[in-house]
């Protein structure tokens, strides 16, 4: 009976693994994009040009995947160089001490319409870690010659100060609230 029951245990498990599908971001078709207001009257726009993102789902839906991004800091790109190095210093990141910037998610929930889900996770920049929630849409599966894609969505809005970017304290020159924006594209691996 023990015997029956530990094989019992190990196909359940050995099922359940295979019932799970890794994916991969694809940075050539994916990109984590920022907006902030400058002076109240406008807005600037910039991304991160290199990350490594992963995706797990079990099958092709997105309920009860986990997904997690890692971002090198130091790849900010606004198309300025001056504002772009400012921004790498201590009144904003500092890359030098926090290299990387990450997000690892907790939960995801379908929200009852067509392709749009919630995602809960940490987002972690700087030293300090704080659960933010992104909208989500799911674009589908696309299948070719080169294998399978999956394409998301993700938006969200947090608020820079709570990240210890505290550079301009009154927000009058640089906005507190910063729009994120991903595109992504996950390749099944």
């Amino acid at each position: 009976m023990k015997k029956i029951l530990i094989l019992f245990v190990v196909t359940f498990i050995t099922i359940g693994s295979y019932a799970q599908t890794q994916w991969k971001a694809d940075p050539y078709h994916s990109s984590l994009n920022f907006n902030i207001s400058h002076s109240g009257i406008s807005i600037v726009n910039g991304k991160f040009l290199e990350y490594t993102g992963n995706l797990t789902t079990d099958g092709e839906a997105l309920n009860n995947a986990n997904i997690g991004f890692t971002v090198k800091v130091k790849s900010v790109n606004t198309n300025v160089v001056d504002r772009d190095n400012h921004l790498r210093s201590a009144d904003f990141f500092e890359v030098e001490k926090f290299p990387d910037m990450t997000f690892k998610s907790t939960k995801i929930l379908a929200t009852g319409k067509s392709n749009q889900y919630l995602l809960y996770g940490k987002l972690t920049i700087k030293d300090v870690t704080k659960d933010v929630i992104f909208d989500v849409l799911y674009g589908g599966i696309a299948k070719s010659d080169e294998g399978e894609r999956l394409g998301v969505k993700a938006e969200t809005t947090i608020n820079r100060f709570d990240y210890n970017i505290d550079f301009d304290p009154a927000a009058a020159g640089v906005g507190k609230d910063v729009s994120i924006v991903v595109h992504a594209q996950f390749v099944k691996q």
